[in-house]
């Protein structure tokens, strides 16, 4: 490592401030901002923990009917609430190993917006709502690419609020070594639409199959997106898995949250 100021601020407002000095930057759980200094590919000066302040944690049920998760909520949190619908469960059940779950949270898992990150296809798919220290951003205009949000510099994500569907699942191809998703697929069942969020597959990062989701509003089963062939060539390619199978992997996995959900 390298030398650098550790800031713990215990207030938002505090925190606030902390991130207004230079080359500061904001560590959640730190599951991917520690192993990127240590490789020296960010060099911060000034690291401003979010883990000592109490209102970024928790989970509560809204007078909508919604869920409010705080950005500084574990993902085990997560995992053992019995206020959080299925889906979400099993998807924070299965991030990583007990280390991980423990440390990570859900705010810093969307802020970092990893293209085979579990949490961005749960957002996208529920149609949830960010909210930082200044706004709220819908899920559909916070993703903007790989590694990209709508986030701006030193913008800290409070918490998210999930409406809460009818039916949900989440269904994980696992790529052994790392526990990320090879292909993952979030499903949600609303009275009046599904929407169908695909992480892990594509270059772009996490996506909604609207093709998949204008299929299941009209018969809401696996044998209505049986003859879809999604296009590969903007699929990642890796030594894990080819463009064409990740591709066939995204049918496969919606397919399967589809009979989960039912």
């Amino acid at each position: 490592m390298y030398n650098f100021e550790f800031k713990q601020p215990k207030t938002i407002s505090e925190a606030l401030n902390a991130l207004k000095s230079d080359e500061a930057e904001a560590l959640a759980g730190g599951q991917t901002l520690i192993p990127t200094m240590k490789q020296r590919l960010a060099s911060p000066a000034t690291l401003v923990s979010l883990s000592k302040i109490s209102e970024m944690r928790g989970i509560c049920k809204n007078d909508d009917g919604s869920i409010s998760i705080g950005g500084g909520t574990t993902h085990a949190d997560v995992a053992a609430n019995s206020n959080i619908f299925p889906g979400l469960v099993t998807l924070a059940e299965n991030i990583g190993d007990p280390a991980v779950r423990n440390r990570g949270t859900i705010g810093g898992s969307l802020a970092n917006n990893d293209p085979a990150a579990c949490y961005p296809a749960a957002a996208l798919s529920a149609g949830a709502t960010i909210v930082t220290d200044s706004r709220e951003i819908s899920a559909d205009d916070f993703f903007q690419g790989m590694f990209e949000t709508a986030l701006e510099e030193s913008e800290i994500i409070l918490s998210v609020r999930f409406p809460v569907p009818s039916l949900s699942s989440y269904q994980k191809f696992v790529q052994p070594a790392s526990r990320f998703a090879m292909v993952g697929v979030f499903l949600s069942k609303f009275e009046n639409e599904t929407r169908v969020a695909i992480t892990g597959a594509s270059e772009e990062g996490v996506f909604r199959w609207k093709e998949a989701e204008r299929a299941l509003n009209e018969d809401f089963s696996e044998g209505s997106i049986t003859d879809f062939v999604l296009e590969p060539s903007g699929m990642i390619g890796d030594i894990h898995a080819s463009k064409e199978y990740r591709a066939h992997l995204v049918k496969v996995m919606t397919k399967r949250a589809v009979k989960s959900a039912s």
